[in-house]
């Protein structure tokens, strides 16, 4: 019997709706981005050894890396550079190796996912510099039961069919430019509706070398593809956000509906004085955005900035460039693919008000937004 099952039958309604309102949110991963280990890790492919919570499905030889490591630490490792940036510790593995070698990661969730609910999956990744190939998609597995295959090759329904008892949830995370990126974490997610016996998850690539999309980078060795993962996260999904509940500015007054074509001006993306970074306060707004463009995949958005007349206007031009390439980076972080999102900075060049005031300044330090249903 699933916790909410359990739950419904010795709580009132109401108590149970708050105990759902709660879960919203919560990360069933244990350990989530790699922090917590039993030893420092001071050789490649050790983790299950040296990581708690996480395991390998297979005899292939995933890493572990972590700060407080010589041999193993970051951000410098044997395949390049690359900080970690949700604490001390990441995993390495190869998703794309010569002769079908591959490498996995698995974990088991905090409590097993209630059939018929609607969850997302996410982790962040970032491709080693020294690949020369870059992958086209994700392959994320959910099983009842832990896997323990004696194999280095790549888990095909073969092996998975031989399990008996098992059953599976097999998800594909596809295409993003973004995947070959070697230097920013970029997140890879969907969202899936579970079938209730999804307890433990491996990802990595479950297909071999003929069936993987993949394409070569600029490199010209055969190293295969290694990727960097972080933060994994499975959490239950909230309803997406409908465009009723958005909330923009059109010429001063707030708009309930977002129009095709029409430009808007984000009400709460705010930056510090002389700065292009994004303040906290700024990201509510900006996941409602995030939400809108997940639940309508053929919508794009143009993201604009603008400053006052406070400064050159070359300085200005560059700011307001930074300003509107920290919204789209957001949203790229946010799992919105780049070729639904372009961006630019107009400086001071189309104010809103008169620069003469205080008021009329902040009005012009604004950052807008365009969604269409074509590539802006």
């Amino acid at each position: 019997m699933s916790v909410i099952a359990f739950l419904s039958k010795i709580l009132p309604i109401s108590a149970l709706l708050l105990w759902s309102a709660l879960s919203m949110g919560q990360n069933l991963v244990e350990n989530p981005s790699f922090e917590d280990y039993n030893n420092c890790p001071s050789r490649l492919g050790n983790l299950k050894d040296d990581l708690l919570d996480w395991s390998i499905p297979t005899m292939g030889s995933t890493d572990y890396f972590n700060s407080c490591s010589i041999a193993m630490g970051t951000p410098e490792n044997f395949n390049g550079s690359q900080p970690s940036n949700f604490g001390k510790g990441y995993a390495g593995l190869y998703l794309y190796a010569p002769d079908d070698y591959r490498e996995y990661l698995q974990v088991r969730l905090s409590e097993k996912l209630t059939k018929g609910l609607n969850y997302r999956i996410s982790f962040y990744v970032s491709l080693a510099e020294r690949s020369d190939f870059a992958i086209k998609e994700f392959g994320v597995l959910f099983s009842n039961a832990k896997l323990d295959i004696p194999i280095k090759k790549e888990l095909s329904k073969m092996h998975l069919y031989r399990q008996k008892g098992n059953s599976y949830n097999y998800l594909e995370i596809g295409y993003s430019n973004f995947y070959s990126d070697t230097k920013d974490w970029i997140l890879v997610h969907t969202q899936f509706r579970a079938k209730g016996s999804e307890k433990y998850i491996v990802i990595g690539n479950f297909k071999s070398n003929k069936r993987t999309r993949m394409f070569r980078t600029k490199r010209n060795s055969n190293q295969g593809a290694y990727y960097y993962v972080d933060m994994v996260s499975v959490t239950l999904q909230e309803p997406p956000v409908q465009p009723s509940e958005l909330v923009a500015i059109s010429g001063g007054k707030e708009t309930k509906n977002i129009e095709l074509d029409k430009s808007y001006v984000f009400k709460n993306v705010l930056f510090e004085f002389d700065r292009s970074v994004l303040l906290e306060s700024s990201k509510s707004e900006l996941r409602k955005v995030v939400n809108h463009l997940e639940a309508n995949a053929m919508l794009h958005i143009a993201i604009n900035g603008h400053t006052d007349n406070v400064g050159s206007p070359l300085y200005n031009k560059n700011l307001s460039q930074k300003r509107a390439a920290a919204v789209a980076q957001y949203l790229l972080q946010s799992g919105i693919t780049t070729d639904r999102i372009s961006y630019n900075g107009f400086g001071d060049e189309k104010p809103m008000a008169e620069n003469n005031s205080e008021k009329g300044r902040r009005l012009n330090r604004r950052v807008e937004f365009v969604i269409s249903k074509g590539q802006l």
